[in-house]
């Protein structure tokens, strides 16, 4: 027994947090490994926010995981809510040590610092004390940053060669040690020839040294290098500390407590503890703890931090509300209807960290050039080492190995494995605060390049909540309760539908007072329209061609009638009822008021390039008067789903980059289909799961802020990508022509991740 259900356990997803990673090779390492363990499917690394998603067979138990990243020479942890407070500490930890090893590595590094005037000659001025310059007082000075301070750079090269790789971490030992060592073996023959091995011992007439007392020396090189570098190290790491602050912020929305009724009483609980049907008291000024139904009172909400709705949203009896939101200047009676990752609020949290934690196409480029750069590094040093050594400089050993120094020390690839994350960690985290959900990087990325985007009518331009304006049957007017009986059985087959048309008949014949009775053998057919027995009724109601199609034929009368409906703007659907010889039928005129804020965000949307098309399964009539309402010229009407799909692979054939926004089940063909999927909030399960966008509230306007944050954030990953190779490919041909000291290269190197980090940061700057 147990043997078949593990069979029929396919595999399971985890997210965890990694520790003691130093730079991108260091996350491409652990995904690779990963990648390899058996049993794994997929495995992605974000050096960013330092986690790792893994999806794996469930022959393999995480235990394994957290081995097979300790193996690589790093630790893991399941990512949850409740370990968060752990990787919290571990992270300010790791700030607090970084921050002492700095403090540590300056105060030993400055009088290495401020000997290095003597190499530049206009500040030969500035007084310099011979024991600045003594060999074996830089010795004392630069030993236990090299091996103290720099001690975690070894444990990482040694790591990364292990597993067969190289990273940052290769480079920065190659190139202090060689600094190191070379001074160090120059000192101790200097000092065997000046008696002076073990002692510091400051030479007679020691005033009258000049700076050119002591052979060139590298120690200031090597420990000023490790200086600045842990100035780059302590940044980022504050940097990826808070750049997963809207995933922070929108943990901090949870309400920790509520107060639900038990009997006659309130009683205060943590919020975890309600259950679905509990009533929740929310007085003014209080965060809802949950998602629910208002049952008793009336207020405003202030949505803002899950809809990006800037105006409070009044509620009252039956509105719903949203976990996480703020109560306003009343008192809300709430019966929980979602709970725990169940929530409006969880389910953007899950959403904003998948989407931080995947992979743009840019960074797997990124990925595959840290790959290969250390290694052909590492050959540019050792070509240019030999060059100078034997052609251009034949036996200047220490001018050689300066030169290679500063190549290997100015091409750490750090800021580039940092160009595309801590970009995409700004971007998704600034859209969550705004109501839009990226589902993934690829998608964030993609929708920088849309140029047209394809529009749903019911649900995205309107409201989706159209109403019957009129309604005419072939019953005779005098029979009322013939008519009544009629338009119950109606209403009562379309109860069966999640279609927007259909619950408008059924507040239609609600507002009649009339009940629902049961339906039985329904039959929906998506985009035409509904069938099946209501009592003894057969029924038929949809499009017309949908009751053609079922061999059903509708008077001239009532058609012509439908036809003047339609030319007024309104959509009409048909309506059969078939019972003891009694042919009756009906027909429908509906109509729905545009979305607030529609004409405004397409406008918007045309001003940014965007071509708006209407793709609508409505008549041909009122797509049109819509379609110029909001100022959109190219429409397709009377579109089944599968049509709706063709006009996609249509405009893509067309060289188009194709966005598709809808809402309904309907759409979902369409969004699937479409180069980037956009789902309003408001619709139904399937739209929303297919897309790779989600707008929370369904609001249009947010369509635009999608498009500019998208663009702004692929302009800054492009610009990062500037910073991070423009330094490599401007430093390293100068380091190798020896116009750029070691030192200056490490600062260059330093200075190319802080720019990266603080140009990402940017983002949160702009006004998009």
């Amino acid at each position: 027994m147990n043997l078949e259900v593990k069979s029929l356990s396919t595999e399971s997803e985890i997210t965890l947090d990694l520790f003691g990673m130093t730079c991108a090779n260091c996350a491409l390492r652990i995904e690779k490994g990963l990648n390899k363990q058996e049993g794994v499917q997929e495995a992605r690394v974000n050096f960013a926010r330092e986690t790792a998603y893994v999806k794996y067979k469930d022959s393999i138990q995480k235990e394994d995981l957290y081995l097979k990243v300790k193996s690589l020479g790093y630790s893991a942890s399941e990512h949850s809510e409740a370990n968060k407070n752990i990787s919290e500490e571990k992270h300010r930890e790791e700030l607090k040590k970084l921050k002492q090893r700095f403090i540590i590595s300056a105060l030993l590094s400055l009088p290495l610092l401020y000997s290095m005037v003597s190499h530049v000659s206009f500040l030969s001025f500035l007084p310099l004390p011979a024991v600045f310059m003594h060999p074996w007082f830089q010795f004392l000075l630069a030993s236990p940053v090299q091996f103290w301070i720099g001690f975690p750079f070894y444990i990482g090269a040694y790591r990364s060669l292990r597993n067969g790789s190289a990273n940052m971490d290769v480079l920065v030992v190659m190139g202090t040690s060689a600094a190191y060592f070379y001074s160090f073996i120059f000192s101790l023959l200097v000092g065997i020839q000046s008696s002076d091995i073990f002692f510091l011992k400051i030479y007679e007439h020691a005033e009258h040294l000049g700076h050119s007392t002591f052979p060139a020396l590298y120690y200031e090189t090597s420990a000023v290098l490790l200086t600045i570098i842990l100035v780059g190290k302590w940044i980022e790491t504050v940097v990826r500390g808070q750049s997963s602050q809207a995933i922070q912020a929108l943990f901090e929305l949870k309400a920790p407590l509520a107060k639900i009724k038990k009997q006659d009483d309130w009683v205060e609980v943590p919020s975890e503890y309600i259950k679905v049907k509990d009533w929740i008291m929310v007085t003014a000024g209080e965060k809802i703890p949950t998602d629910g139904i208002v049952r008793e009172g009336e207020s405003s909400v202030d949505e803002s931090m899950l809809t990006g709705e800037s105006l409070p949203v009044e509620k009252k009896t039956n509105s719903k509300v949203l976990g996480g939101t703020i109560n306003g200047n009343g008192t809300l009676m709430v019966e929980a209807e979602k709970v725990g990752s169940d929530t409006v609020l969880a389910s953007i949290i899950r959403t904003v960290e998948e989407a931080q934690g995947s992979k743009a196409p840019l960074q797997k480029i990124a990925d595959k050039i840290s790959a290969v750069f250390v290694p052909v590094v590492v050959f540019l040093a050792l070509a240019d080492f030999l060059l100078w050594l034997f052609v251009i400089e034949p036996g200047n050993f220490s001018g050689a190995l300066e030169k290679a120094i500063a190549i290997l020390v100015i091409a750490c690839p750090c800021a580039l494995g940092l160009a595309t994350p801590v970009s995409l960690l700004v971007g998704t985290g600034k859209a969550a605060t705004r109501g839009i959900l990226f589902r993934n990087a690829e998608s964030l990325e993609l929708a920088a390049s849309i140029d047209t985007i394809a529009f749903d009518k019911t649900g995205t331009l309107t409201e989706g909540k159209p109403f019957v304006v009129n309604y005419k049957s072939n019953v005779d007017e005098k029979d009322q309760d013939k008519q009544n009986k009629i338009l119950q059985i109606f209403a009562s087959i379309e109860s069966g539908s999640e279609h927007p048309l259909a619950k408008a008949v059924v507040n239609y014949a609600k507002d009649k007072s009339l009940s629902l009775l049961p339906f039985a053998d329904i039959v929906v057919e998506s985009g035409g329209g509904v069938s099946g027995k209501v009592q003894d009724w057969k029924i038929s109601i949809g499009k017309l061609s949908f009751l053609n199609s079922n061999n059903i034929s509708i008077e001239s009368d009532l058609q012509e009638l439908a036809s003047d409906w339609e030319r007024k703007g309104s959509t009409v659907f048909y309506a059969y009822a078939f019972f003891d010889n009694s042919n009756n039928q009906a027909i429908f005129a509906l109509e729905d008021k545009l979305k607030q804020g529609s004409i405004e965000a397409i406008r918007a949307l045309v001003a940014l390039g965007i071509k708006p098309v209407l793709l609508t399964g409505d008549n041909e009539i009122t797509a049109q008067k819509i379609a110029e309402k909001v100022g959109i010229q190219k429409v397709y009407a009377s579109l089944l789903p599968k049509d709706k799909l063709d006009r996609i692979n249509e405009l893509k054939s067309q060289n188009f980059k194709v966005g598709m926004a809808g809402d309904g089940i309907n759409d979902a063909p369409a969004l699937a289909s479409a180069d980037l999927g956009i789902a309003m909030g408001t619709g139904t399960d399937v739209a929303i799961e297919t897309a790779g966008v989600v707008l929370v509230k369904g609001d249009l306007e947010r369509l635009v802020d999608v498009i500019k944050i998208s663009r702004s954030t692929v302009k800054n990953i492009r610009q990062n990508f500037f910073w991070a190779l423009g330094y490599n490919a401007l430093g390293i041909p100068i380091a190798g022509i020896g116009l750029l000291a070691p030192w200056l290269s490490g600062a260059a190197m330093a200075f190319s991740s802080i720019s990266v980090v603080l140009n990402a940061l940017s983002l949160k700057l702009k006004k998009d």
